[in-house]
């Protein structure tokens, strides 16, 4: 399904129309080419939200599951030194970035509550367990140093 806009773009002759200023989702790739009537589009940007929603769902919950496994296999996994659970909590930080910036505007208020809520709660496991090793390894070094 897509939609193509048939409006003309007034500007002067001679002048070409700078589309990169229009705001929307970007449907890019560096390799791939879409043919649309005959015609070799390389990029295409979605601007109606409503038919940008389903794509940019589709395209956060891929990403946003992928962080999920990584998280919950780190909170599972046993760390000594807590580099992994610093590491995720980076990984949550990066990816609630990019949701920020890239994406919010194409996705449901309730879609970001559902993400947000579940990413709270493994953010805060996360920090536990690392405050847990931090202390431990605290508490070895200073009996190390009164032995």
């Amino acid at each position: 399904m897509y939609f193509l806009e048939t409006k003309k773009i007034k500007s002067k002759k001679n002048e070409k129309y700078d589309f990169s200023i229009l705001e929307g989702f970007l449907m890019a790739s560096k390799n791939k080419v879409f043919k649309i009537d005959n015609t070799s589009v390389r990029d295409i940007r979605i601007v109606n939200k409503r038919l940008a929603n389903p794509l940019v769902s589709k395209k956060v919950f891929e990403k946003y599951n992928k962080l999920i496994e990584y998280l919950t296999e780190v909170i599972i996994d046993d760390d000594d030194d807590g580099d992994t659970y610093r590491e995720a909590l980076n990984q949550i930080e990066k990816f609630r970035l990019q949701i920020k910036n890239k994406y919010r505007k194409f996705l449901k208020q309730k879609e970001l509550e559902k993400m947000s809520k579940q990413l709270v709660v493994l953010q805060k496991e996360l920090l536990k367990k690392e405050s847990i090793i931090r202390e431990s390894y605290l508490n070895i070094n200073q009996n190390n140093r009164s032995k």
